[in-house]
């Protein structure tokens, strides 16, 4: 798709990925509509852009019918979506709370999949007024998703749920002609150096792979709704595990134990 022009709407845009993408994609042109649950920060990001703060927090099922409203309602409509936000967690499910296990599955899983859906009804209005630009789905998924972490199983089955997602999405498109011109993709990262890790409750503790700056994953985002690549690993040596774990998962797992 064209970024020039285009709106945007990026959650998680408080900071880490998705501010770094709201940068980058307001560099490129377009007009930016950064949404977070932390205030100030978030006003920090849309000043930086030159974007539009919209507080949100999207464990509550109705926020994201509420932001795409919104973004179409101020600017008559939406052309792509990236979905950063994002709630991590470290430590053994049988130790979870259930309020937490629910809150990594309302953040991670619902809120994506209700994004996508009430972007997708606004992209469906959009061409039926006579507006055939193309659009896109971008979701910040993990290397988590793709190969599975001991001690992080919430937060992995979450992210896989989402890479499962878009792998059906992109086939119920084909079928709806209003829709075929909507690109869905993921970006995988690996670990990035952001404060996800203090918020999880633990620091990133392990030799490989190595953490990568903010702004190499949002180019990988970009990139992603420029191309509508249908998935992308970052580091991209991170594709080789996750086609090992896929192939051969018991072969993986006893790998992974050696390495930890």
């Amino acid at each position: 798709m064209q970024l020039s022009g285009a709106v945007v709407l990026v959650t998680g845009a408080s900071g880490g990925i998705g501010r770094a993408t709201a940068q980058l994609v307001a560099r490129r042109g377009a007009t930016v509509v950064c949404s977070g649950r932390e205030p100030a920060a978030l006003r920090e990001t849309a000043a930086v852009c030159d974007g539009a703060p919209l507080i949100a927090d999207l464990r509550d099922p109705a926020a994201s019918a509420a932001l795409v409203d919104d973004v179409v309602g101020s600017y008559g409509r939406l052309d792509a979506l990236v979905a950063t936000a994002g709630v991590g967690h470290a430590g053994r499910v049988v130790d979870m709370t259930p309020e937490r296990v629910a809150e990594l599955v309302d953040v991670d899983v619902r809120a994506p999949l209700l994004l996508a859906r009430h972007a997708l009804a606004a992209f469906r209005d959009q061409t039926a007024a006579g507006d055939p630009r193309t659009r896109g789905l971008v979701f910040v998924t993990s290397i988590a998703g793709l190969v599975g972490v001991p001690g992080e199983s919430v937060y992995s089955a979450g992210k896989a749920a989402v890479e499962s997602f878009a792998v059906l999405l992109r086939e119920e498109l084909r079928d709806d002609p209003a829709l075929t011109g909507v690109q869905v993709s993921t970006v995988a990262p690996g670990v990035v150096d952001t404060a996800f890790f203090h918020r999880r409750g633990a620091p990133y503790d392990r030799r490989i792979p190595r953490p990568i700056p903010a702004e190499r994953a949002a180019a990988a985002v970009v990139s992603a709704l420029e191309t509508g690549r249908p998935r992308t690993v970052v580091p991209r040596w991170l594709a080789i595990p996750a086609r090992l774990s896929a192939a051969a998962p018991g072969v993986y797992r006893a790998l992974a134990r050696r390495m930890s």
